[in-house]
Order: structure tokens, then sequence, then C-alpha cells
């Protein structure tokens, strides 16, 4: 009783965890207009609709622009901001830490409208550009924390060695800093990437005409459920699902 009593509690997890995607994607298959029960189908039906929806496919290439362009630029200011507070000591270092981490408790909504007033009084139009600057302001103090809690000891030891052996700073920094901290670099771009493709009231705020996907969900939702919208939803787990499992693969082949 006592050995089943944890396997149980895993499996009450991963059923509440999991129920309600696996009810989006069991209803993404009706064939009827409604996704609610009972379920009559399989279908894709919905599937090739959003495939052949024009403003869909566009709110779904804004997503990927947006999520990793903004993302990379958070990554590398992330890491230079990272490397530079760790290897230097500078005044007022742990003031800037925490200027650089305090974004992270601010609600994005307050963040959102912050920036709106800016942008707009500094006479840029509302774009993808200024939705990503947007992401950019949120993913940052992320990256930066992770990146800045992976530098050790052990980093600075081999980083002066090569400083010994002759190596310039770029060369210390492209060749041995960034190989060693690879995991963590990556984990921030993959979580930057994650919460940038599902963020809403930012590029709600940020964006017009050229809108992100989880925009576009939402004004699909203003007219009612749809299996449309299961569809989509199902599309967008399948694509998180395998990159996932190809990150997974990926690093167990290199540890190896």
């Amino acid at each position: 009783m006592m050995r089943a009593l944890p396997w149980a509690y895993l499996l009450a997890a991963f059923v509440f965890i999991y129920l309600p995607v696996g009810a989006l994607v069991l209803f993404s298959f009706q064939s009827g207009s409604l996704p609610v029960p009972p379920f009559n189908g399989p279908s894709l039906r919905w599937y090739g609709e959003i495939l052949g929806d024009a403003d869909l496919m566009e709110a779904l290439r804004n997503s990927l622009f947006v999520a990793f362009g903004s993302s990379s630029v958070a990554v590398s200011l992330g890491f230079l901001a990272a490397y530079g507070l760790a290897r230097h000591v500078l005044p007022g270092s742990v003031f800037a830490r925490g200027l650089l981490i305090a974004p992270l408790t601010v609600s994005y909504l307050i963040v959102g409208l912050g920036l709106l007033i800016v942008l707009t009084r500094s006479g840029l139009g509302l774009s993808l550009w200024t939705a990503g600057i947007g992401h950019v302001v949120i993913n940052l103090p992320l990256a930066f924390a992770i990146i800045y809690a992976s530098m050790g000891a052990q980093q600075q030891n081999a980083e002066r060695a090569a400083r010994d052996l002759g190596a310039n700073e770029a060369q210390v920094i492209g060749l041995i800093t960034v190989p060693i901290l690879l995991p963590s670099i990556a984990a921030a771009f993959f979580l930057s990437v994650t919460l940038s493709w599902d963020e809403f009231i930012i590029s709600f705020l940020l964006t017009r005409f050229d809108v992100t996907l989880p925009v576009e969900i939402w004004s699909l939702l203003r007219s009612g459920l749809s299996p449309r919208l299961n569809a989509i939803g199902s599309l967008v787990f399948l694509i998180s699902i395998t990159v996932v499992l190809f990150l997974e693969i990926l690093v167990f082949r290199r540890r190896k």
C-alpha cells in the first residue's frame, strides 16, 4: 500500500496537468462546430481550416519572429551583463544586479503600459518591433539571472589559464566562457522563447495590425468557443513537445 501511494500521487499529478490538454486535443478532432461532448469524429476538418487561414499563419510567423529575435537579443545582453558583473569589481554592482532582476517582480501589465507610453511618446509606431522590445525587457532579467547563477570559480580558473597562455579577452569569452556556459545560455534562450511565444499582454499593447498568435487567438475567442481554437492549441502544443523532445535527445546524446 505504501509503495503504491507515490505512484498514485504521480498519476494524479499527471492527470491534473494533462487532462485539460487531452480534452483540447480530443475535441480538436470534433467534426461538429462545438468543442463539447458528445464527441463526433475523428475529423481533420478544423486542422485544414486553420492551416488554410492566412491570418492565423501570418500570426504564427509573427510569433516565431518575435520569440526568436527578442530571445536572441535578451540572452546576448543578459550574458554580457552577467559576465561583466561576475568577472569585474564594479562600484554599485550589487545595486546593478538588483535593478536587472527587479523587473521580474513587476506585473507584465505595468511593464506593458509603461512601454506603451514611452514608445508612443518617442514617436515609434506600434508594430512587431515594439513588441520585440517589450519581450526583451521582460526576458532580459530572467536570462541574466540564469547565466549569472552559472558563473562559478571553475569557469573563472579556466579563463585565467587562457589569459596566462596569451589569449585576449575576445578569445577567452568565445573559446572558454561561452562553451562552458552553453547549457545555461541554451536554457535561458529556450525559456525566453517559451515565455515570448505565450505572452499576450505586452504583445496586445505594443502591436497594432501585425499581431502575434496569442493576440489572434484572443480575437477569435471573442466570437465564442470553436474547434478551430482547439486545433490551434493542439498544433502549438505539438510544436512545443517536439522541440522539448528534440532538446532532451540532443542533451542526452551530448552527455553520453
